[in-house]
């Protein structure tokens, strides 16, 4: 069997999953229509067909193997966002009216157990998650319902400075967690939502590792080690994810991947360090598809990420390690966190 028969077997019969797209801003007018916005409207053409623009939608994750696709709901990307909590429930009906559009090919799902269910079913298993906590507007409650509302992973941060904590862009001051950003922390424990760390500084990081009693996830997020962006993650806190049980997302966006090239070879090299630095149990995919501006060479949309499973094969990866990286790692911390 050669390279390509071998890999596609393995992407056929593995689960895919991908921990980050920001698709529902395409799909959101509030978004599209935004001064300056990067996201390309395809709210006409939804979810449920092949889009020629953009990454992410129903024919392209069937084609790319996808089998569990996390979609972030989010704020504008500002310091005091305007109407955040509205926006957020904006995006939940988006999502929720797309995918009973489409209920024949894509499904919510709350729990592993869902995702296998929706596996076994020849359906796409569709996660939520929160891309910066300044959507509960300062409210332990208005995140108690973001979880009934289905919502299984939370980033704290988008970047920007907000209540609970500082992100990599608003870090000068040094500042970490705050006191409502512990308090947030420990209902997100108490609750089983998976905790993200993309976009959190790097002392937020750290104060979250002595907060935290859960695993927790960097749902997109690179090397820095490999590539020196302060939205990628370094050895030490790569260490101490692994030590927690968790499991990093390789983010796409070629400025995390390489300085001037970014290629699909490019983001195997972020995956080989991190299986040399802490073992194959701990990194996975998280694409950051329709959010990034553009993409690595042989990652064009995520009709591509075969494209992943191949690199593995051609640098010998055995099976049971590409089955972890390519979804298995991620389905362990949902099991463990989210139930």
């Amino acid at each position: 069997m050669n390279v390509e028969e071998r890999a596609m077997e393995i992407h056929r019969d593995a689960i895919v999953v991908d921990t980050h797209c920001d698709t529902l801003k395409c799909l959101s007018p509030l978004f599209t229509r935004a001064r300056d916005a990067m996201w390309v409207d395809r709210s006409a053409v939804g979810l449920g067909s092949r889009a020629d623009v953009g990454h992410v939608d129903i024919p392209r994750l069937r084609e790319g193997g996808v089998d569990c696709q996390v979609f972030a709901i989010s704020s504008l990307r500002d310091r005091t966002p305007p109407f955040a909590l509205r926006t957020a429930l904006n995006m939940l009906d988006v999502f929720y009216a797309e995918c009973k559009k489409n209920r024949d090919r894509i499904v919510p799902a709350t729990s592993h157990s869902d995702i296998l269910r929706a596996v076994r079913g020849g359906k796409v298993a569709a996660l939520l998650s929160i891309e910066g906590a300044d959507v509960i507007e300062g409210s332990l409650g208005a995140l108690r319902v973001f979880h009934r509302l289905g919502v299984r992973m939370v980033g704290l941060v988008h970047s920007r400075r907000n209540l609970l904590a500082d992100g990599v862009t608003d870090s000068k001051t040094g500042g970490g967690l705050s006191e409502f950003g512990v308090e947030v922390v420990e209902e997100l424990n108490c609750l089983g939502i998976l905790i993200d760390v993309s976009h959190l500084s790097d002392a937020g990081f750290w104060d979250l590792v002595d907060v935290t009693k859960a695993p927790f996830v960097a749902s997109h997020s690179n090397s820095r080690a490999v590539c020196d962006h302060p939205r990628n993650l370094t050895d030490d806190q790569i260490r101490a994810l692994a030590d927690r049980g968790g499991v990093m997302g390789i983010n796409f966006a070629p400025a995390f991947v390489h300085p001037t090239h970014a290629t699909v070879e490019r983001v195997v090299d972020h995956i080989d360090h991190i299986v040399e630095l802490v073992g194959a149990d701990h990194v996975g995919l998280g694409s950051d598809f329709d959010g990034i501006p553009a993409t690595p060479e042989g990652l064009e949309d995520v009709s591509k990420m075969p494209n992943i499973t191949r690199e593995l094969v051609r640098r010998g990866y055995p099976e049971e390690d590409i089955r972890k990286i390519l979804g298995e790692n991620h389905l362990r911390v949902f099991r463990e966190v989210v139930g």
